[in-house]
């Protein structure tokens, strides 16, 4: 009888506990739906219509299978576009994860007087982009700022927006613009590294350079992953001040993948600027994913 008790009782638990996990199951669905039906119909919905698309002619409703993406491949501007774009991407983002990496560590050693510089890295992130341009255009103007410095010092002036030197002042802003914000994420990585490790590393006789390789950049791998992918995602955000600066047709060495999507966006040419943007975001999964992929291996 107590057999049969005990058998009983144990199944009464494991519905119980089954119960509870499917109702919390339930309540998490109920908790999550609102984010979901919002990243359904205004992202998930409209990429599926983005990437349809691609495939139709400009009024939606001939199907013209690759026609588009041959013609953004062959176009001369999707070219200059991307190769500035993946130029402006693969010196911006290595210089910003050393130099945010780099601040962060210097502040964590002045830990106790850090909150003043915390705050005046991050009051970039608070400038309205309004007042960035204003600020730029005062300073790379042909008579601004800058080639005053330049004169000062007996220098030639430079065209600053009008010349090569405008992919540099666009590398400037970005870099100036998000490095506080990575500084930040790198800040909450060193923090969760357990100082036992570095107590460990001491008495092993690590010196500060072997303690920074072997014990903070194995740790810091999973914030390299997401400041790297927040960075990546982040370049392309440089767009608005670049054209606030420069309009929509700026000087040849910052004209980005955003300029060209935002004139034929204007010109309405959808079937490209679908082929366009679906290439892109093909291209970002891949990287992103290539990313998380070398991270993994590396845990």
């Amino acid at each position: 009888m107590s057999k049969i008790f005990a058998i009983t009782l144990q199944s009464g638990r494991k519905y119980v506990s089954q119960y509870v996990r499917r109702s919390e199951g339930v309540t998490a669905l109920a908790f999550l739906a609102p984010s979901f039906a919002g990243i359904l119909i205004f992202f998930l919905i409209p990429f599926a219509d983005t990437v349809r698309r691609s495939f139709y002619d400009v009024r939606g409703v001939n199907f013209i299978g690759l026609q588009s993406y041959t013609s953004v491949i062959n176009n001369a501007a999707f070219r200059l576009a991307a190769t500035n774009t993946l130029r402006f991407v693969a010196i911006c983002i290595p210089l910003l994860l050393l130099i945010s990496l780099g601040i962060a560590l210097l502040i964590r050693c002045i830990r106790p007087h850090n909150a003043l510089f915390k705050t005046t890295f991050l009051l970039p992130m608070a400038v309205p982009v309004a007042s960035i341009v204003l600020l730029w255009q005062v300073v790379f103007n042909d008579n601004g700022l800058a080639n005053s410095v330049l004169e000062f010092f007996n220098l030639n002036a430079v065209n600053f927006m009008g010349s090569g030197a405008a992919f540099w002042v666009l590398v400037f802003t970005y870099l100036w613009k998000n490095t506080g914000y990575n500084m930040i994420l790198w800040l909450a990585g060193l923090d969760s590294i357990s100082d036992t490790l570095y107590e460990a590393a001491h008495v092993d006789g690590a010196n500060k350079w072997q303690s920074f390789r072997y014990v903070t950049l194995p740790c810091l791998l999973p914030t390299i992953g997401i400041v790297s992918i927040l960075s990546l995602l982040n370049s392309f955000k440089v767009f608005r001040e670049a054209y606030l600066v420069a309009g929509a047709y700026p000087h040849d060495s910052m004209y980005l993948l955003q300029h060209l999507f935002n004139n034929w966006f204007v010109q309405m040419d959808v079937s490209r600027l679908s082929a366009a943007a679906t290439m892109l975001a093909v291209v970002l999964l891949v990287i992103i994913l290539l990313i998380r992929g070398f991270l993994d291996e590396k845990d």
